[in-house]
């Protein structure tokens, strides 16, 4: 189960590359990487997706 409180936060810092990765792109040529941002936005959604349930999981057990 400590693994994947390890993963859980490895979603965060993938959203953060994705979402600089998308940033120095826009900045340098000018143009808008969609999917830079959409891979930062679902980062996001699984990184709270997962958090609620490994939470459900641990009252589960419980």
């Amino acid at each position: 189960m400590k693994y994947s409180k390890f993963f859980q936060y490895a979603y965060l810092v993938f959203a953060v590359l994705f979402a600089y990765d998308a940033i120095v792109k826009y900045a340098n040529e000018g143009t808008v990487a969609y999917t830079s941002i959409l891979l930062a936005a679902t980062a996001v959604f699984m990184f709270f997706f997962r958090r609620r349930f490994a939470k459900k999981m641990e009252n589960k057990d419980q």
